[in-house]
Parts: structure tokens; C-alpha cells; sequence
């Protein structure tokens, strides 16, 4: 469904279980994230009124999920700690950069709308396999009842930029960037953060 290349190597899982702080908090500043994401949406592109709607939705669902990421955290006797820099997204970030294709205003419009679309989806790939191997059983629940929302958020994203794409291949764009997404990710499922 998510039409990703690449599965995330199993052995990920083990990654992260030597290290459930980091994790818990590098989800909570990607669900910050998100929700930052969708509110620039709001402002960038306040003419397409569906649009706006969707991300108002998207940013206090997102917001919602780092509260209650953020409530994990404390029930652990752990603390936020501070941002964490994210290079998976930096990679996908420059990649779209380089496409001089998609350069008009319509392009960067899809551009964005692909960035945000791949990271739930990977994000939403990522919760599934937290949800189905880790030996928390409360993780286990935890990331199986925020799986669903990140492919929701996913085919979201996806439906805007064919709506608003004019005059673009939204489906080329979208299968070259799964292309990029899939050699990219040969290099990630090391660390202990949900896209690493």
C-alpha cells in the first residue's frame, strides 16, 4: 500500500530496543515536526481552502501524537531532552532540491507534498514493525494504534500534489523519489531513531 522499495531491515528492531529513550524521543520532535510542516502549509497555501483544512487536521492530530509520545516519556522517567538532527530527511530534502524539473511553483508545491508523503509513509512502515517486534508490550500497542494515522497523513499529502500538480507526472515524480528513497535507505536502520 505505502508503495515503498525498500523494507526496513528487521534487525532494526534490536537497534532500538538497546536505546527506547532515544527513540521515544526522536519520535516526539518528528511528530513536532510534522505538525510545524503542516501549519507552513497553512501559510504558504492559504488559497487552496481543502488544503488548509487538511493540514489544521493534520497539525492537531500530529501535536496530539507528540503529547502522548511526551506522556511515554515521563511514565519512563525520562525527559524530551533536546532536538535531535534528522539526516534521512536532510537526504530526501536535497534530493528534491536538486530536481530542477519541478522548479515552477506548481513543482515545488508537488515537491513538498511528495517530501511530507514519504515521510509517513517510511514513518508509518517504521511503526508497523515497532508494533509487531518489540518485546514492550506497551510500545507494542502504543505504535500500533499510530500507524494508521501516518498512512492516512501519507495518501493525504499524495492526493494534493496530483490535485494541485498542473501540468505535472506527479505519479513519475513520486516513483523517482521511491527510486531515491530505496538506495537511500541501504544506508539507514542503524541507529535508534525512527528514520535512521
Amino acid at each position: 500500500m505505502l508503495g515503498l522499495k525498500m523494507a526496513t531491515d528487521p534487525r532494526w528492531v534490536n537497534v532500538v530496543e538497546r536505546n527506547l529513550e532515544e527513540i521515544l524521543v526522536d519520535h516526539a520532535f518528528c511528530e513536532q515536526k510534522a505538525a510545524s510542516n503542516a501549519i507552513s502549509m497553512i501559510v504558504q497555501y492559504p488559497h487552496y481552502t481543502d488544503l488548509v483544512q487538511a493540514m489544521t487536521a493534520i497539525c492537531q492530530e500530529e501535536m496530539a501524537h507528540f503529547t502522548m509520545v511526551h506522556e511515554k516519556l515521563m511514565e519512563r522517567g525520562l525527559t524530551l531532552g533536546f532536538e535531535r538532527k534528522d539526516p534521512y530527511v536532510n537526504d530526501l530534502s536535497e534530493f528534491l532540491r536538486r530536481n530542477k524539473t519541478n522548479s515552477s511553483p506548481e513543482g515545488m508545491f508537488v515537491n513538498k507534498m511528495l517530501f511530507a508523503a514519504m515521510i509517513e509513509a517510511r514513518s508509518c512502515e517504521r511503526f508497523k514493525i515497532l508494533s509487531e517486534e518489540l518485546q514492550d508490550e506497551d510500545l507494542k500497542k502504543f505504535y500500533r494504534s499510530l500507524m494508521e494515522s501516518e498512512a492516512r497523513h501519507y495518501t493525504t499529502f499524495l492526493g494534493f500534489a496530483r490535485k494541485y500538480g498542473k501540468g505535472i507526472d506527479v505519479d513519475k515524480c513520486w516513483h523517482e523519489f521511491l527510486e531515491f528513497e530505496a538506495q537511500l535507505m541501504e544506508k539507514y536502520g542503524t541507529s535508534e531513531t525512527i528514520h535512521g
